[in-house]
């Protein structure tokens, strides 16, 4: 296995409608929320006061994080005040268990801060999360887990059973990312050091294939919005009719996206 996209997590304020519109249009369905969210009960992102759920795309991940009633003081509440409102949050990639130590050191070599780790009980997964400031873009979370030789292999931000919430039916995975940044050409720069792949430049965009079939793309700013995660690719069957389906539920599209909690994406025939 090689350094693979795994889950992309978006930040809003609309928790139960941004589940309702991906369950909607996309045929997806929740496999995990925080135990947090139950009365009484603190754990996860809820001692964070965020709430969350997430929703299998293939073997890949959509999670909503959004603060507990609609409180902004929380990181997620500061970040959407601080992008101007709901968008993209975070990539989480997964790592070989054999290269974690050499991702760690290479943040250090870089000057990269670790906010936030964690390392599961019984020596199954082991994450770290990337200081944003010395890591733009969006925040940034590399794992390993357990079962890494299987495309379908656990995944520890969910519970094992997620599989059993999975509907390819309409859209069969997240192909790729964009994010916006005044200087494509160095956050690109930056972002291949540390993940250890080329970049590639076509005119003003930069971008590193991160595993087959799955490019992150680096573009200067189109939306008047600050520097961000602002667009996926969604692997779909047939995005004409997802588009007249996102229509119909009120979202903003275009020729090929639809805009969910400030997140763009966009549809590729799968």
């Amino acid at each position: 296995m090689s350094i693979r996209l795994r889950q992309v997590a978006l930040v809003g304020n609309e928790y139960e409608k941004t589940e309702q519109l991906l369950k909607d249009i996309l045929g997806l369905s929740v496999a995990y929320r925080d135990p947090g969210n139950r009365p009484g009960i603190e754990a996860g992102v809820s001692i964070f006061g965020l709430r969350n759920f997430v929703m299998p795309i293939g073997n890949q991940f959509l999670e909503l994080v959004a603060p507990k009633d609609d409180k902004s003081d929380t990181s997620a509440g500061r970040y959407i005040e601080r992008r101007s409102g709901p968008g993209g949050y975070m990539l989480l990639f997964q790592v070989p268990k054999r290269d974690f130590s050499d991702y760690r050191h290479r943040l250090t070599s870089l000057g990269i801060r670790e906010i936030a780790g964690e390392s599961i009980t019984g020596l199954e997964s082991e994450a770290v999360h990337l200081h944003p400031k010395d890591f733009p873009g969006c925040i940034t979370e590399f794992r390993w887990c357990i079962n890494e030789e299987n495309d379908d292999g656990d995944w520890w931000p969910v519970e094992r059973n997620w599989r059993e919430h999975r509907n390819t039916d309409i859209v069969s995975g997240i192909s790729g990312a964009e994010i916006q940044t005044p200087d494509p050409r160095s956050l690109s720069d930056l972002w291949s050091q540390l993940l250890s792949v080329p970049k590639r430049c076509d005119g003003d965009e930069w971008s590193l294939t991160v595993s087959a079939g799955v490019t992150i793309r680096f573009v200067k700013p189109t939306d008047g919005r600050p520097e961000g995660l602002s667009t996926i690719d969604l692997a779909v069957k047939d995005p004409e009719n997802v588009l007249k389906v996102a229509a119909l539920h009120g979202c903003e599209t275009g020729h090929d996206h639809f805009v969910i909690s400030g997140l763009k994406l966009r549809l590729k025939v799968n």
